[in-house]
């Protein structure tokens, strides 16, 4: 406030109220005035209160509907103002190991690793590490769920689920995977090249099913039949 020393003569009305006027109009008052917010929530407080006291003449069916109602339009505009919260459903695609061996990597490092193997002629490696990087992808997409155990045909069957179009490349490339892998034999140019056609392919492709877990799921009941010797003994992918 403006001290008493600070004022030569004493102000008439006006000056007075030019001097109250810019007093008030200085920012520590004005962001202490009530926002618009406030003060539409302190109308509907009173309005409410008004009603739940009966002295609306309401009965208590209409004030409970009014309340919900209420409710409901303020969530509404919460979620036009603010936006739909996004819901943290996915794991980061880090956080689950591919196959039985502890491979976190994420889908950008696995794509990185395969193109580099590639480019240095070291095919065996690229169908490998183009293959783990299809089934991140797909993980990443919650098209497939990772768990101890899944072989690489497994992988291949629960993807058939969603990509039904694909069961031939996907059971191609599992194929080639377990050579390298296990059987011990040298991928090919040609083989790195059809992995990463499939890789892209897959990620442009919609899935035909909402999530392929189906085949997931009977694979973590145990093997098929069909699976290789290789692939019942459960050795890490």
């Amino acid at each position: 406030m403006i001290a008493v020393a600070d004022i030569p003569v004493e102000p008439d009305a006006p000056e007075a109220r030019r001097w109250v006027l810019e007093e008030l109009s200085r920012p520590e008052y004005r962001e202490a005035e009530p926002t618009w917010f406030d003060r539409l929530a302190v109308a509907v407080r009173d309005w409410l209160a008004d009603l739940l006291s009966g002295s609306g003449g309401l009965s208590g069916d209409v004030v409970l509907a009014l309340v919900v109602v209420l409710v409901i339009a303020a969530v509404v505009v919460g979620l036009l103002v603010f936006g739909v919260p996004r819901l943290r459903r996915r794991r980061r695609a880090s956080a689950t190991p591919l196959f039985d061996d502890g491979d976190t990597r994420t889908l950008a490092e696995l794509r990185r690793a395969a193109d580099a193997a590639a480019a240095a002629g070291r095919y065996d490696l690229a169908v490998e590490e183009r293959f783990r990087a299809i089934v991140r992808a797909l993980a990443d997409r919650e098209l497939l769920r990772p768990s101890p155990g899944t072989t690489a045909h497994g992988f291949a069957r629960s993807a058939t689920t969603a990509f039904p179009t694909f069961s031939d490349r996907l059971a191609d490339a599992a194929d080639a995977f377990d050579a390298v892998r296990y059987l011990g034999r040298a991928g090919t140019a040609d083989e790195a090249s059809r992995l990463a056609s499939l890789d892209r392919d897959l990620g442009a492709a919609a899935p035909a099913t909402p999530a392929g877990l189906a085949g997931l799921a009977r694979e973590a009941a145990g093997p098929a039949d069909g699976d290789t010797a290789v692939e019942r003994t459960g050795a890490p992918a």
